[in-house]
């Protein structure tokens, strides 16, 4: 679970390294159906690029507030709003959002965004 509140303490910062830090060459990513950068990427190159690049090209201020985080042992979820402004449409969204990380030990095997899209597809159109 440090892992995990590790990675939500270096998003409050902006430090992107430290938010990829616990992702592997072989941890692999998924942004859910619906979602704009959906898709699944495997290792902390194609997050960044596929994920968090696309975000900054396309969006202003885009935060995760962490409401609550649980701890079910080889499972950790994040539970929270996603916040930001279309840098094209200028309309601001707010969503609630879910990150599913499994762990393999000390790994991070997978994380899984589960996130409602439709305010989000209302900010961009």
């Amino acid at each position: 679970m440090d892992v995990v509140a590790a990675h939500y303490a270096a998003s409050d910062r902006g430090d992107l390294d430290g938010m990829l830090a616990p992702i592997t060459a072989t941890t692999t990513w998924t942004e859910a159906e619906g979602f704009p950068y959906a898709g699944t990427y495997t290792g902390p190159d194609e997050v960044r690029e596929n994920v968090f690049f696309a975000i900054g090209k396309d969006w202003d201020g885009y935060t995760f507030a962490l409401a609550e985080l649980v701890d079910g042992g080889q499972t950790v979820i994040g539970l929270g709003h996603y916040h930001a402004t279309n840098k094209k449409s200028g309309r601001s969204f707010t969503a609630r959002v879910a990150h599913v990380w499994k762990f393999d030990g000390d790994t991070v095997a997978s994380f899984e965004q589960i996130v409602d899209s439709v305010p989000v597809a209302a900010a961009i159109d």
